[in-house]
């Protein structure tokens, strides 16, 4: 699904280099490579403040740590996406909302937001799934509205843009109160461990929460708030710094691997390729409004479990993110649920598919993979 091998072979020199550095200098944790990362990608994101963690699961806990949300407190998000993003909110005795996503782009759906707001709801976390911001505008509108705070889970959408109705553009995971993030090795940044960290625009915040990611404290031994042991380390950002400039870089190879993907599908009407918000098929020159950290199709008519079988047996990755709904998870089972709220939900878990979407694919493996595909359908 990654070839991560590939990617570091282009890169060996700059990053072996990097991590030298962390080891000649001895400073393993908050040394000088986190604090360089850290304003790098303050000024690739455009935000005041990044807080680098240990991993993007712990930057989602912090970021709500931060928020002061109380446990009771309901927090609304999408149920088709990747238990940590609800895992927190259990974690924390906060009450997680589900609620149903988009059929076109599986974004948390607007219409199920407003319906799921009630007087105890006190942050909405919207998930930018497989690369592609949610629809942030109407969400900080309903935010502000009923006085609630916007967490946003970017770990997939790392150097996506969004595209304001008035033409202005901002980086994902910086519109709401906070963002957090991933830098799991698959990621489209990502370190070669765990890493994680926090986004926001708010310097009372931005203060809460680094004491928060160490221990709660801002002067050694002075504990000040509740915190978390959450850092992270100086090799993993040496990494992550060798591999930013390369970002945008990285995203285009995706997109241009997309575009290959799509062409190959087009004429295939059992298969959905996937929707960008803005109709241009997230592929175009100037846009990045769909950075692919997956690239996912839908499949009508297709037995998929056979599929995925068939192209196992052919030597071809692939994922189906995600197979089962959060609310049916044994966890976060809740009688508050009715499956007529998660129609969208429900249909996609049985009919996604996730190929192989990499920096490094080439024209090659796309053709074997898309013909693999079309042979197995067309019988």
């Amino acid at each position: 699904m990654v070839d991560l091998k590939g990617q570091y072979n282009d890169i060996k020199d700059e990053v072996n280099a990097s991590i030298q550095e962390v080891i000649e200098t001895t400073s393993f944790i908050n040394g000088p490579k986190v604090h360089e990362f850290q304003k790098n990608l303050e000024s690739y994101l455009g935000v005041k403040h990044v807080i680098p963690c240990a991993n993007g699961t712990d930057a989602l806990q912090i970021a709500m740590m931060g928020l002061g949300l109380k446990p009771g407190d309901e927090v609304i998000t999408a149920d088709f996406t990747f238990a940590a993003t609800v895992e927190v909110i259990a974690l924390l005795q906060l009450t997680p909302v589900l609620v149903d996503v988009n059929e076109d782009d599986s974004n948390i759906n607007i219409e199920a937001v407003k319906k799921a707001i009630t007087p105890k709801t006190k942050a909405i976390v919207p998930v930018h799934l497989f690369g592609q911001c949610a629809n942030m505008e109407a969400i900080m509108e309903i935010a502000k509205a009923h006085n609630l705070y916007v967490i946003e889970d970017n770990a997939q959408a790392i150097g996506a843009t969004y595209t304001y109705q008035n033409g202005e553009k901002v980086k994902a995971g910086t519109i709401g109160n906070v963002g957090a993030t991933s830098f799991f090795p698959s990621k489209n940044l990502g370190c070669y461990g765990d890493g994680g960290a926090i986004f926001t625009n708010d310097d009372d915040l931005a203060h809460t929460i680094r004491g928060i990611v160490n221990h709660g404290m801002y002067e050694r031994y002075h504990h000040d708030v509740v915190g978390v042991n959450s850092r992270l380390d100086s090799i993993q950002a040496a990494v992550l710094d060798a591999k930013l400039p390369l970002l945008d870089t990285y995203n285009k190879a995706r997109k241009n691997a997309a575009r290959k993907y799509n062409d190959a599908f087009k004429t295939i009407e059992s298969i959905i390729t996937p929707k960008t918000v803005n109709g241009c098929e997230g592929i175009c020159d100037t846009c990045d409004c769909h950075v692919f950290h997956q690239y996912t199709l839908k499949l009508k008519g297709v037995d998929r479990d056979a599929l995925v079988k068939h192209l196992s047996e052919k030597g071809i990755p692939c994922g189906v993110y995600y197979p089962i709904p959060l609310h049916r998870q044994k966890a976060y089972l809740d009688e508050r649920y009715n499956e007529a709220d998660f129609t969208v939900t429900n249909l996609l878990v049985k009919e996604v598919i996730s190929l192989p979407m990499h920096t490094e694919l080439n024209d090659e493996q796309i053709e074997f993979i898309t013909s693999t595909i079309i042979k197995f359908i067309n019988g």
